[in-house]
């Protein structure tokens, strides 16, 4: 179960690296229009790059995760990315996180600790 926990634990921070470097990305790329430069610009980007790779291997380690493991205990692990999220909009994105955004993201935690309790 620790190997699990750990796994997920890299695999949704990778998720959260993945979705904050697409949000960078974005930011970068101007208005959206529906022409070749926009999407040009959108990915040939680092931040797009980043967010690529660890797309990718967030997703072959949640194959070996589903492979090895129950998914009705690793999928509500998942929820892990909640809390890199949060965390990286508020040191990376600078975004302002209410404290209800907070409470919230403890009830979802409290729930997953009793979903793997066995």
């Amino acid at each position: 179960m620790l190997k699990l926990i750990l796994m997920e634990i890299v695999q949704t921070l990778l998720l959260a690296i993945s979705q904050t470097s697409v949000k960078v990305a974005m930011g970068r790329t101007g208005e959206f229009c529906w022409k070749w430069s926009y999407f040009k610009n959108m990915l040939i980007n680092w931040p797009m790059a980043c967010a690529a790779t660890s797309a990718i291997i967030a997703m072959i380690m949640w194959f070996y995760i589903l492979k090895h493991w129950e998914l009705s205990i690793a999928y509500p692990l998942q929820s892990l990315a909640y809390i890199w999220g949060m965390l990286a909009a508020a040191l990376f994105l600078r975004e302002t996180i209410v404290p209800t955004r907070w409470v919230g993201v403890l009830l979802i935690m409290a729930g997953v600790v009793f979903m793997v309790i066995k």
